[in-house]
């Protein structure tokens, strides 16, 4: 039987504020990608978030990204490669303390936002990646776009590299995704990322932007939990791939 994991970005508030729904979406993916504190995040959510994916078998997975809490990580930066190195191993090992102390680990990591479209083609800041990612677990798997640098790198330094896609996000020829600061770069329709993403699980193919039929071969699918009605769409997404005979379940 095909099967994939759902993945989904959570805890990504800050003290009284919160984005996502993180109990709710804990009842649907198989794996939490937790905000470690640069782009959002903080002690608090950390530990809460860990503790609720501990209880419900839920991977709990490091989403690192650069110092941006303004900007959600989602501004361009250029920080130094021995400094996104270093700032990388912090998050993964804050991060750590609080899965330990559930009884679970971090199983992954996965970056986000700004970086994690900068690591697809830039080879110096998906090394510094790897290398924080190195510095905290040799072992941890890296989650990624297929046919980023930062996944080759990670296969080249022993680290297990998996593959994801995105049902909610519009995509170019090239297999990259549509920047956000384009229009319909995010797929707003429910029924569309329900097919989108039974396309990609049972055939590894998605329509891109321009209507041609590319390939999109994944292990993870990410679902966006800062999304407008994400949960519902979450439980959607879950409940078409189950009736299409897909097993959900975690890569790590």
């Amino acid at each position: 039987m095909t099967s994939i994991d759902l993945n989904a970005d959570l805890g990504e508030g800050f003290g009284r504020w919160r984005l996502t729904d993180d109990e709710r979406l804990l009842s649907v993916v198989t794996s939490a990608n937790v905000a470690c504190g640069f782009h959002a995040g903080d002690a608090a959510t950390m530990r809460r978030v860990c503790a609720l994916a501990a209880e419900r078998g839920v991977r709990i997975g490091a989403q690192v990204s650069y110092r941006d809490l303004a900007g959600f990580g989602r501004r361009a930066m250029d920080v130094p490669p021995a400094e996104l190195a270093a700032e990388v191993a912090y998050q993964i090992g804050a991060l750590q303390v609080f899965a330990r102390a559930a009884g679970a680990r971090v199983a992954y990591v996965k970056p986000h936002g700004a970086l994690y479209n900068r690591v697809v083609r830039d080879e110096e800041q998906a090394g510094a990646v790897v290398d924080g990612i190195l510095l905290a677990d040799a072992a941890l798997p890296v989650l990624g776009l297929p046919g980023s640098r930062l996944l080759e790198l990670a296969a080249k330094a022993g680290l297990p590299a998996v593959t994801e896609a995105f049902a909610d996000r519009a995509y170019t020829d090239e297999g990259t995704l549509v920047p956000r600061s384009q229009e319909g770069a995010v797929v707003t329709d429910p029924a569309a990322v329900v097919a989108r993403s039974v396309g990609l699980a049972r055939s590894g193919e998605v329509t891109a932007r321009s209507g041609r039929r590319i390939g999109v071969r994944a292990r993870s699918l990410c679902l966006h939990g800062d999304t407008p009605g994400a949960v519902d769409l979450a439980r959607r997404v879950r409940d078409g791939l189950e009736a299409s005979g897909v097993r959900v379940e975690a890569f790590a």
